[in-house]
């Protein structure tokens, strides 16, 4: 009997130790999960509220967006979309939590900030007298230990050289490298702003408004562009848009914005007709059909005058 109630209270323990084993095995595999999903995560905001005055133009956000992911964010004049970039670059004060690829925004120095996000703004001007290459090779000035300047008072390395090359490969810009960016027209600089912000190598991309001032053929490249280049390194992408034709060749996320809320948020699935109306106010899949049933009748001819 007594062997029986050692071999019972044996057995009691080692029943104990697998639970509390397959416990542990648990926790430790739901934070690995965690750790897993933070690791993925390029784009974290909880509760951000935010403004330029005593009113707050933002109320509330919070969204998230993972690697790799590419983000359109929509919505009317005034709606908070810009407001919600200057945030996410830790250009603007905020009350709740921003984190970018796991780290706080507000525990990164600026060029740490700068490692990690590059904002291509519409507002951008060029009013010094720099070239094309110079302006690009400004982009670089993060990854130099002298800071901005560095790379024009100290010579450039041959990694600067080459990640301006390509930069500017990619922008469409290499025959005008040498011109003065104060000469050329608002989409080539756009294109300039656009090599200087991939110049810096940033995790995530914030585009306002990139495509102003382009015409069609450099706007769906520009577009396609991004989106190979998100997909190709896992990067990711939040961009403001008025096209809604472009954020859908551009994005796999849309988040829509009215008076500084967000109405929906997710995949393309979110998008109805309902959604598309309280966002702007007024019946946007009919503009829509109209707008391409009078293109087709023009291809095909049907609405040409009678002569």
């Amino acid at each position: 009997m007594n062997g029986m109630k050692e071999k019972s209270g044996i057995g009691g323990e080692n029943r104990k130790s697998e639970e509390n084993s397959k416990g542990e095995n648990n926790r430790k595999g739901e934070e690995n999960h965690k750790s897993e999903e933070k690791h993925r995560t390029a784009l974290e905001l909880d509760n951000i509220t935010a403004g330029y005055g005593r009113e707050p133009v933002l109320k509330g956000i919070s969204l998230s967006l993972r690697k790799g992911e590419r983000m359109a964010v929509l919505g009317r004049n005034g709606s908070g979309k810009t407001t919600l970039l200057r945030v996410i670059a830790g250009l603007l004060p905020f009350s709740g939590t921003a984190r970018i690829c796991g780290r706080d925004v507000r525990g990164l120095k600026r060029e740490e900030l700068a490692k990690r996000v590059a904002m291509m703004s519409q507002f951008a001007g060029a009013s010094l007298p720099y070239t094309v290459e110079e302006t690009v090779r400004m982009g670089r000035y993060v990854h130099r230990p002298a800071g901005l300047f560095s790379g024009m008072l100290s010579g450039t390395d041959e990694r600067d050289r080459k990640a301006v090359d390509a930069c500017l490969r990619a922008a469409g810009l290499e025959e005008k490298r040498d011109r003065m960016v104060t000469e050329l027209s608002g989409g080539q600089l756009q294109r300039v702003f656009l090599a200087r912000a991939l110049a810096q190598e940033p995790s995530l991309m914030l585009l306002d408004e990139p495509t102003s001032h382009m015409d069609l053929k450099y706007q769906t490249e520009l577009v396609d562009y991004l989106k190979g280049w998100g997909e190709e390194n896992g990067h990711a992408v939040v961009g403001v848009l008025h096209d809604i034709s472009l954020a859908l060749r551009l994005a796999d996320v849309f988040c829509f914005l009215k008076d500084g809320t967000v109405l929906a948020c997710g995949d393309a699935s979110v998008i109805t007709p309902q959604l598309l109306e309280e966002t702007y106010e007024m019946d946007v899949a009919a503009w829509m059909r109209e707008s391409a049933g009078r293109l087709e009748e023009i291809l095909d001819g049907k609405d040409l005058p009678k002569s």
